[in-house]
């Protein structure tokens, strides 16, 4: 493996997984907040965007961009880079 796939957080990550993840993890609505493209926002599929999205560089790596943002979000954390509260433990 090469030195620039073991940096590439998309290698080996189709589009379909991207999208199936995204639509899964915000849901539709949120997607088209997120990246304001009309196959997330009218009468969205997966199909219709991963035809749009193979078509249109510019709106693909929009996408490409916010898979690596909400992939690297942590089970306990709602969103990146927010901090982190121990627990209040009381007996």
């Amino acid at each position: 493996m090469h030195q620039s796939e073991k940096n590439d957080p998309l290698h080996g990550v189709t589009l379909q997984q991207i999208v199936e993840f995204l639509e899964g993890k915000l849901g539709w609505e949120a997607l088209g907040e997120k990246v304001k493209i009309n196959c997330f926002t009218k009468d969205p599929s997966i199909k219709s965007s991963l035809k749009f999205l193979r078509k249109t560089p510019w709106a693909r790596e929009k996408v490409e961009q916010l898979y690596i943002s909400e992939s690297q979000v942590q089970p306990n954390q709602s969103e990146p880079g927010e901090k982190f509260v121990w627990p209040d433990i009381k007996k």
